[in-house]
């Protein structure tokens, strides 16, 4: 009996990472999000005849990233200019403002205020 039990205690600790904890597929080895699922998607809403190469999938999700990244040190700072501890959808907006150029920026706030509208009331 317990010859059986060592025997399957070193089965188990045989394992070096369980089964259950798989890697997530949306996040790669750096740890930043994977959007090209979400580009594919837009795009065949756009134009479904079209298609995008894995290499431009890579392209634009480090740009999607890059961005996300700048528009979030930057509403930071701006938090912190504040001398608040909670980060604001108006720093958010701010941040967005100081860094895309202008009819992109109004464009991205009223896409995103009506997003985010559209979630709170849904």
């Amino acid at each position: 009996m317990v010859r059986f039990i060592t025997k399957q205690y070193r089965y188990f600790k045989e394992h070096t990472t369980p089964m259950y904890r798989k890697k997530s597929c949306l996040r790669n080895s750096s740890g930043r999000r994977n959007y090209s699922l979400y580009v594919s998607r837009v795009l065949k809403k756009v134009a479904p005849q079209r298609g995008i190469s894995s290499s431009t999938l890579d392209i634009m999700n480090a740009l999607i990233n890059n961005i996300f990244e700048c528009i979030a040190t930057e509403a930071h700072h701006l938090m912190c200019s504040r001398n608040r501890c909670t980060l604001t959808p108006e720093d958010i907006e701010k941040a967005v403002y100081l860094l895309l150029p202008g009819e992109l920026a109004k464009f991205a706030v009223a896409f995103a205020s009506k997003a985010v509208h559209k979630y709170v009331h849904s």
